[in-house]
């Protein structure tokens, strides 16, 4: 045992493990708010008496962190049922964080594609998914930290497999290829042409926006390279003016757009790239969900 091992404090090893379960609860609710209060409560529980009865910090922070995102969870899927139009996650805008967001792991993939085929899972698959694949913990440690047999974990996981498995993208994306291919769609998008936008789209290209009733966007996804195109276009020769600006920025750790409209951040952008072609984009507008870029200015 190394002598920074031996001298950590209870302090010592909730911040070296922070970053991680932040990254647990996050992808398993896509909230940041939430992510930080679920931390937050594991950290009150760790101070009062939790590091004194823990056989190994990781093992008893995360399954707290766990148990309470699937409480949680359960409780969210119940709102989002009443939630106006698509639902989005909040995104991590990465250069607005000095905290555990910047810090993520680089375990798994943060993409909105990705934590929206999570959205296919139920709490429980949810997190033994994410515990095993992603966070590679092995089938005894998610038994423990979900509460369940290894027998009924590998049922959870091959169960949660198959859900995802016909609707699984490819995430792995060259980050060069992702960020030309974003300048060329913000350029594209500037000229208001449809058919620039529609060139860079896969044929079954989806648009998905997120104003949850309190700004416009589309109220339901929007699905086809043409239709696509023109809403594009549409939206920024209509929304768009002298005041407007496109900056790329790193989103869920990855290149996207902010959107500044008469000096306030206005939207978030994100993209899935499949074949070398757009297959998804998502935008975010719900203010409650810009509210990390709150101290921002154009």
């Amino acid at each position: 045992m190394d002598m920074d091992t031996q001298t950590a404090t209870p302090l010592d090893d909730f911040v070296r493990l922070r970053p991680r379960l932040f990254g647990i609860a996050y992808r398993m609710l896509g909230v940041r708010a939430d992510a930080e209060d679920i931390v937050q409560e594991a950290w009150l529980r760790w101070q009062n008496g939790g590091s004194l009865e823990a056989r190994t910090p990781e093992a008893w922070l995360v399954t707290v962190v766990t148990r309470l995102s699937i409480d949680r969870l359960r409780g969210a899927l119940t709102e989002r049922e009443r939630y106006v139009g698509p639902w989005l996650p909040e995104p991590l805008v990465e250069d607005t964080a000095a905290s555990p967001e910047s810090a993520l792991e680089a375990a798994g993939d943060l993409s909105t594609a990705f934590l929206l085929m999570l959205e296919r899972l139920a709490p429980e698959e949810r997190a033994v998914f994410l515990l095993h694949q992603v966070f590679d913990f092995d089938y005894a440690e998610v038994a423990a930290m979900v509460g369940k047999t290894e027998a009924a974990c590998r049922k959870v996981l091959q169960r949660a497999r198959e859900r995802v498995r016909a609707e699984r993208p490819r995430f792995a994306v060259n980050r060069e290829l992702h960020l030309e291919l974003l300048g060329r769609f913000v350029q594209a998008a500037r000229s208001t042409d449809p058919a620039q936008v529609q060139a860079l789209l896969a044929a079954d290209a989806t648009f998905t926006g997120d104003g949850g009733g309190k700004v416009k966007t589309t109220v339901r996804q929007v699905v086809g390279a043409d239709r696509v195109g023109r809403l594009v276009a549409g939206i920024e020769r209509k929304w768009s003016n002298a005041d407007t600006r496109h900056d790329i920025i790193t989103v869920n750790g990855a290149p996207g757009v902010l959107t500044w409209r008469n000096g306030m951040p206005d939207a978030i952008t994100s993209i899935h790239i499949e074949d070398g072609r757009i297959a998804a984009i998502y935008v975010v507008r719900n203010p409650d969900k810009l509210g990390g870029l709150a101290g921002l200015r154009a």
